[in-house]
């Protein structure tokens, strides 16, 4: 299983960026708006060492974009330690897989559904995607409606052409929940065969701790379940956030590593 979550990582990229090998990486040139990563080649067996880092560093350089690596710990167990004596700084995270016979379908007191690529409600789903990052954790914070609305009137045009270009060419599929306050939690699968991965799962802050997160997720897998998967995967920001996806049915299977 960890073998096919780190083969379907290193193909969900190439929608959004060009690969090129630098040493034993790959490096994702972006070709949208926002930058990518490098991540060592599937089962290469290689032993990264800070040289190799120094490598990437280097090209990065040369074309002028952000410096970050992604991986699966359990494959590449020595790029972190590669990475921190080479100067970057290293996090790593639970990583999670369902499958369908683990599913458990969660509900709250919302509406939660598949979005269109219609640019209001892409707006807010980005919105409250933002939001909900800029206050990291699962404690009720401050940010609500309000500014939800301010975010979404505020947003770059080409970020929102952006989303949109990816939902219409079905490499991501966003999911909305709806409340009286309209849409209080987002989150995306990017389906690539028979894999799917949940990212950017997020309740406005001041609306946490009422199963808003877990019912967006539920929503999310049905909808790669009746869409030709059978493995979901995510990442979780803490353990914290992990026990929420494993009350839908997910499980750890190792760690997810990044650095920059």
């Amino acid at each position: 299983m960890i073998t096919r979550v780190d083969d379907y990582l290193h193909k969900v990229p190439l929608s959004g960026a060009v690969p090129e090998q630098v040493g034993p990486f790959t490096l994702f040139r972006s070709t949208t708006i926002w930058p990518y990563y490098a991540r060592p080649v599937p089962s290469s067996g290689a032993t990264i060492q800070p040289a190799d880092i120094e490598l990437v560093r280097e090209r990065c350089a040369e074309l002028e974009i952000p410096l970050s690596f992604e991986w699966v710990v359990e494959t590449c167990p020595s790029l972190g330690p590669a990475a921190a004596a080479a100067g970057l700084t290293v996090v790593e995270h639970p990583l999670l897989v369902l499958e369908r016979a683990d599913f458990r379908p969660a509900v709250a007191d919302a509406r939660c559904e598949i979005i269109s690529a219609d640019e209001g409600p892409v707006r807010q789903a980005r919105a409250v995607a933002g939001l909900a990052f800029g206050e990291p954790g699962t404690a009720v914070g401050s940010a609500g409606p309000a500014e939800r609305d301010a975010a979404a009137a505020g947003m770059a045009a080409d970020t929102v052409a952006a989303l949109q270009d990816r939902m219409r060419r079905g490499v991501s599929v966003t999911a909305g929940a709806f409340t009286d306050d309209g849409m209080v939690a987002s989150g995306t699968h990017q389906p690539v065969g028979s894999m799917t991965e949940i990212v950017g799962v997020g309740t406005l802050p001041s609306m946490r701790r009422r199963g808003l997160g877990a019912a967006v997720t539920s929503t999310l897998v049905e909808h790669a379940l009746d869409n030709g998967v059978d493995v979901v995967l995510l990442s979780a920001e803490s353990d914290a956030v992990a026990a929420v996806y494993e009350r839908v049915g997910f499980h750890r299977i190792g760690h997810a590593g990044a650095a920059e």
